[in-house]
């Protein structure tokens, strides 16, 4: 919530400015769990999903085909970087945000790590043996 105000910045993830994803990445980075950095890839980091009435304070919620990331501040309420030429801001979620709702997470350090364990082994080099030939 300190960092209301701050302008929103494409790819941005300091005081300098933020990007919606990066203004999640360093609030949890704060409460010592480190997310992706994308929204895609942090809502894709959890497998347990949140619904809308079951939204709580500090849960991450995802919009627009995953194109948008806020984190519930109270209930009713969140904390987002909206767009080019706006600041990090709190808002009212409307009956627009809830049509544009995708879904939502609950971080948490487990998660992460599966996650993160998960996206190594497709960095993997398949095994020779497994390699087709023409």
């Amino acid at each position: 919530m300190n960092k209301r105000g701050i302008p929103y910045v494409w790819g941005g993830t300091s005081d300098r400015g933020y990007d919606c994803s990066g203004l999640m990445l360093r609030a949890y980075e704060k409460a010592g769990i480190d997310l992706p950095r994308t929204a895609r890839e942090q809502y894709g980091a959890f497998s347990r999903k949140i619904s809308w009435k079951d939204l709580e304070p500090g849960d991450l919620v995802f919009f627009s085909n995953l194109g948008h990331v806020g984190m519930i501040s109270k209930p009713g309420y969140m904390v987002h970087a909206p767009h080019s030429g706006d600041v990090v801001k709190e808002e009212k979620l409307s009956s627009w945000r809830r049509q544009a709702f995708v879904g939502a997470v609950r971080p948490d350090r487990k998660g992460v790590r599966q996650w993160a364990e998960r996206l190594e082994q497709r960095r993997e080099p398949i095994p020779a043996s497994l390699t087709a030939t023409l």
